[in-house]
């Protein structure tokens, strides 16, 4: 059974910033898609960051400011956040699927997904 955990949230000022890791075991991910989502309060789960094949796929709300990288040997993701903002306040999410197609941008596509990780960006 594979199973996502992340870490590395907490509460930072604006303009800070922080970096998610995602750690992943039960699959070899190589062939899969891997995600970050982020979800605020009363709102809709959102796409952050897709790494799908070696391609890797941003938000417009997010692009040049995160980064998201992949270092197989340890089945882990990372999510860098820079410049953080007050909107960037979310929980976090990792998500993975198997690629068939790809990028896979919304949460229906995703098939395993991480328990999150609560991001605070004060101003």
């Amino acid at each position: 059974q594979a199973q996502l955990v992340e870490s590395g949230g907490g509460l930072v000022q604006a303009g800070d910033s922080l970096r998610l890791s995602c750690a992943a075991s039960g699959h070899t991910f190589s062939n899969y898609d891997m995600g970050w989502f982020r979800q605020a309060p009363g709102k809709e789960r959102d796409f952050v960051a897709v790494w799908s094949g070696g391609t890797i796929y941003y938000s417009e709300s997010v692009k040049g400011r995160f980064t998201i990288s992949r270092e197989n040997a340890k089945n882990t993701v990372y999510l860098q956040m820079n410049s953080l903002k007050p909107e960037d306040t979310a929980v976090y999410y990792c998500a993975a699927v198997r690629r068939y197609s790809g990028p896979y941008y919304t949460p229906r596509e995703y098939l395993y997904w991480g328990q999150g990780t609560q991001v605070t960006v004060s101003s």
